[in-house]
């Protein structure tokens, strides 16, 4: 198959326009399990090393659960809070999604149980495979304007125990699924001046 410039245009575009959603945007709107369908389908699009296809998604919905799970993000965020206690900024900052947006999604990562290529070496491929599903789940997603928040300030092994994840497995997204009421021009912490973004002349070294 062959793409257009167009093509190659939107592309480009829908990466643009991709943000990380807080739970302050997201609303009381249900999604269809074919939208749904179809993010989870983009996950499993992705490149993996040696093909080993290393994610689990689990799905999650229940009210208890999150709770939970909020929790877990409120302790870690206090420590988190002393860890940035000379940028103020950092307490009035929305940081996830967890009980309003009405999907959570942890995506895992199912360690091998044998020698997988192109892993020999490089150890870590398998869980870099997995971000590589996230971002095409996080890029479906925008296609059909629902919103992805990726929760990172959390107890990897709480999480573990509380979603009752299957044996030999990874955490490493935890993604608050939904709609929004609306897509910001610009990342939030770029418009809050937290970071300055990065050109492409900082970030790229010919030789």
């Amino acid at each position: 198959m062959n793409f257009t410039t167009n093509d190659t245009q939107k592309l480009f575009q829908i990466m643009q326009n991709r943000r990380d959603v807080r739970g302050n945007h997201f609303i009381d709107k249900k999604i269809d399990n074919k939208d749904l369908e179809l993010i989870l389908k983009a996950g499993l699009t992705a490149p993996s090393v040696g093909y080993s296809q290393p994610w689990k998604f689990i799905v999650i919905q229940e009210k208890k659960i999150k709770n939970k799970l909020f929790k877990n993000f409120t302790i870690q965020n206090i420590k988190a809070q002393k860890i940035f206690k000379t940028k103020p900024l950092y307490n009035t900052l929305k940081l996830e999604g967890i009980k309003e947006a009405p999907i959570n999604i942890a995506v895992l990562y199912n360690k091998p149980t044998k020698d997988i290529l192109g892993m020999t070496t490089m150890k870590k491929m398998g869980e870099y495979s997995v971000v590589c599903a996230i971002q095409n789940m996080w890029l479906m997603a925008r296609t059909l304007n629902i919103g992805i928040g990726w929760v990172s300030i959390l107890d990897e092994i709480d999480v573990l125990e509380t979603i009752d994840a299957p044996k030999n497995t990874q955490l490493i997204a935890y993604l608050c699924v939904g709609y929004v009421d609306k897509f910001l021009e610009e990342p939030e912490l770029k418009n809050l001046g937290w970071e300055n973004e990065k050109s492409l002349k900082d970030c790229v070294i010919f030789k």
